[in-house]
């Protein structure tokens, strides 16, 4: 069951440095959200913030809370490994281990998060083959290794990773920004296919992908160099693009500036 994220005063530093500002938000389950705005303001950094991954950066931390239904994931004795477990994430370069196959891939996380049975193991494979749409191009050749692929088949190698381990929500951080158009096109199809299961929040900076793909559109921005990124405004994907409620989002958005 895709579960609903409620962030409330959240703030990120990079040691003394504030990255992110007091955000607040809620992300509905089974929808996309996409978070726009100029480089530099934050959304990379809020976004490792949902699956705990900011902290893995030195000096990385954060003040606030981010409920998932109704467990904060960064209360007191919450380990943070589970949570990359049930909030999985895709990042903007392909990543596949490159000296495994096609299947190992796939299989990684689960090898390390349980004991499966070999045929449970090739259900599983297949069935996040099949859920990223790229089992029919693959499937004869499972052994061979997933560096082997083009760029585009790599990224949703990469998304039937995530999607193996059965996360609630699925992060991905501009995950067409190294792809040509036709692996783009792909990648959009396949997440508006995900969000039937999963909690999507995406980060792109292409204006017309957040509209084509998302539920809901966050606009993030900075208030000066140096200050920390603050979330200007978060409404219905289509009503941030036709009559946004806040002037900078409407120049950014129409290209005046960013």
């Amino acid at each position: 069951m895709a579960k609903r994220i409620d962030v409330s005063g959240l703030s990120a530093y990079y040691g003394s440095h504030k990255a992110i500002d007091d955000i607040s938000m809620t992300v509905e389950p089974r929808s996309v959200t996409a978070f726009i705005g100029p480089s530099g303001c934050g959304k990379s950094t809020f976004l490792r913030t949902l699956n705990r991954m900011h902290e893995v950066t030195p000096g990385g931390r954060v003040e606030g809370k981010v409920m998932l239904d109704d467990e904060n994931l960064y209360g007191s004795g919450v380990d943070p490994v589970a949570v990359r477990r049930t909030v999985g994430m895709v990042f903007q370069r392909p990543n596949p281990f490159p000296t495994m196959s096609i299947f190992d891939n796939v299989a990684a996380g689960l090898r390390l998060n349980g004991s499966y049975k070999k045929s449970e193991l090739k259900d599983i494979v297949e069935r996040s083959l099949k859920g990223a749409n790229l089992w029919n191009e693959v499937k004869d050749r499972l052994n061979k290794p997933g560096s082997g692929l083009s760029g585009g088949q790599q990224q949703r190698l990469c998304i039937a990773r995530a999607i193996a381990v059965e996360p609630q929500v699925l992060l991905m951080d501009e995950p067409c920004s190294a792809l040509d158009p036709i692996s783009t096109l792909a990648i959009e199809d396949l997440i508006g296919e995900l969000k039937e299961r999963f909690t999507i929040v995406i980060v792109t900076h292409n204006m017309q992908q957040a509209a084509r793909v998302s539920d809901r559109t966050a606009f993030f921005n900075l208030a000066a160099v140096g200050q920390p990124g603050k979330l200007v405004e978060i409404d219905e994907t289509e009503r941030i693009f036709s009559n946004p409620s806040v002037q900078a989002t409407e120049d950014y958005i129409s290209g005046r500036f960013g």
